[in-house]
């Protein structure tokens, strides 16, 4: 999407840097976007129902809407701001998109009817909640997946070691420095890097589990075969299908 889509939603600085930040900060974010689109073993034509929870910018939803040319998404974020974004970038597919103004702590009864969607997706959302409140939400939406439909989740995890948590942070703040244009201030040094960093988990309230609680949570919730499919350092993508009868 160019520049001056973005500009005229007359977006705010952070929501407008949001998409180059993420390349900065979570360049994988693609990779896992991708496998976890190639995990859903679903034919691309298949007429699917899909809710998108927390889609922020909607990079998740756009990937979908590409592969799956028959599907459908409800993409569910908290912020005006994310999801004017996310309506210019899905501008192409607005007659397969609805767009849906709601803390997804607080989704609409409405929507989550048993058994209406085939996929459940979300990606850089959930690590915002704490466990009680991730097995709250999980508990209400693993109902409205369909029996054999599937719920996939890419995000961030910590390590059960806080050495190798350690480790792990000193690892992603070398590679977010190198990566920074050299005009970033924010990034113009390790220690300017790991600020920053420490002050945006700060203020957007990250709370990441463990991969170990992730999946005990969505187990618990009712995906009762998830797992991990996919990891690096600290970014996962996990989930699984959901078996019994409608």
């Amino acid at each position: 999407m160019s520049s001056d889509s973005i500009e005229a939603y007359g977006l705010p600085e952070r929501v407008r840097r949001y998409d180059a930040d993420m390349d900065i900060m979570h360049p994988l974010r693609h990779e896992m976007i991708e496998f976890a689109l190639d995990i859903v073993p679903l034919p691309h034509a298949q007429d699917l129902k899909v809710l998108d929870l927390g889609a922020g910018t909607g990079a998740f939803s756009l990937r979908f809407l590409e592969r799956y040319r028959n599907s459908e998404i409800v993409a569910v974020d908290g912020s005006v701001s994310m999801l004017e974004l996310a309506k210019a970038r899905l501008l192409e597919f607005s007659h397969r998109v609805e767009l849906v103004m709601s803390d997804f702590r607080a989704i609409p009864a409405t929507l989550l009817a048993p058994n209406a969607f085939d996929v459940v997706i979300s990606s850089y959302a959930l690590h915002h909640l704490d466990a009680h409140e991730k097995l709250s939400v999980l508990s209400s939406v693993v109902p409205a997946i369909r029996p054999g439909g599937w719920f996939l989740n890419a995000d961030l995890v910590v390590a059960d070691s806080p050495n190798i948590e350690k480790r792990v942070q000193d690892i992603r703040v070398e590679a977010v420095t190198q990566r920074a244009p050299a005009s970033d201030k924010r990034f113009c040094s390790a220690a300017a890097t790991r600020q920053y960093l420490e002050d945006l988990e700060e203020t957007e309230q990250d709370q990441p589990q463990t991969l170990t609680e992730d999946i005990r949570l969505l187990r618990e919730a009712g995906i009762k075969n998830a797992e991990v499919l996919w990891k690096e350092l600290r970014e996962v993508v996990i989930g699984g299908w959901k078996t019994g009868a409608a």
